[in-house]
């Protein structure tokens, strides 16, 4: 079976008896509500999803979904994400919709993460950029801040392969990639980047997570977060 797949079917017991669930973005997300679709008699619950795509499917399986701003609290969050480290922090770069993906985290009495195995690291390396959301007005503010902070770093605003120009968030904000070959204290990290005017949020995800489910093509395998 698609470790993914195998993933997706290990969230199925977390999300029972939930009336709230929010989902993420990507492709064992879409696995989810795969199987969620097969069980549906199981399910009487709401949806909520920050993503286009996961909206998308929801609807078109007859979920009932509801709005973001509709809600201060939901019972469960599952997302995928890019890498997650043995503290279960996680980083989500590739979607650009990491704002409203961590709003939903935050919301959550619990946050799930899910992917195949491949996604664990013990510490993050630099296959992945650090990604921060951004007032457009603030780019070369931001951009010349960023290069005294982090001397050698790449950093590089997010184009778009779709038409001219950079990406425009849903937010209408603009996405900036922070590549490090060797990662500082995350907390340090997370704390600078936030404390620049104009960068909204960033694609760390610290000290969200409660548990992560990552399958391969025969199994899975739970890390939980260790209580602090």
């Amino acid at each position: 079976m698609d470790a993914k797949k195998k993933a997706a079917e290990g969230t199925i017991p977390f999300l029972r008896n939930k009336s709230l669930i929010g989902l993420g973005a990507g492709s064992t997300i879409a696995y989810v509500i795969e199987i969620l679709n097969a069980h549906k008699n199981e399910f009487h619950a709401k949806f909520i999803s920050s993503s286009f795509n996961t909206l998308r499917l929801l609807k078109e399986n007859e979920f009932d979904v509801i709005a973001i701003n509709s809600v201060a609290a939901i019972d469960i969050y599952v997302d995928g994400c890019d890498q997650v480290d043995k503290n279960l922090n996680a980083l989500k770069s590739g979607g650009g919709i990491h704002t409203y993906e961590k709003l939903l985290a935050s919301m959550a009495k619990k946050f799930i993460i899910v992917g195949d195995e491949g996604k664990y690291v013990d510490v993050f390396d630099s296959k992945f950029p650090v990604v921060v959301d951004i007032l457009p007005e603030a780019l070369e503010f931001i951009m010349a801040k960023l290069a005294i902070l982090y001397p050698g770093v790449k950093t590089a605003l997010r184009l778009s392969n779709k038409k001219d120009g950079p990406v425009i968030t849903s937010n209408g904000n603009y996405l900036v990639d922070i590549w490090f070959q060797s990662w500082p204290n995350l907390s340090e990290l997370s704390f600078t980047l936030k404390s620049i005017t104009g960068i909204i949020e960033t694609s760390l995800f610290l000290d969200l997570a409660h548990k992560a489910i990552l399958g391969n093509k025969d199994d899975i395998r739970i890390i939980e977060r260790a209580e602090r």
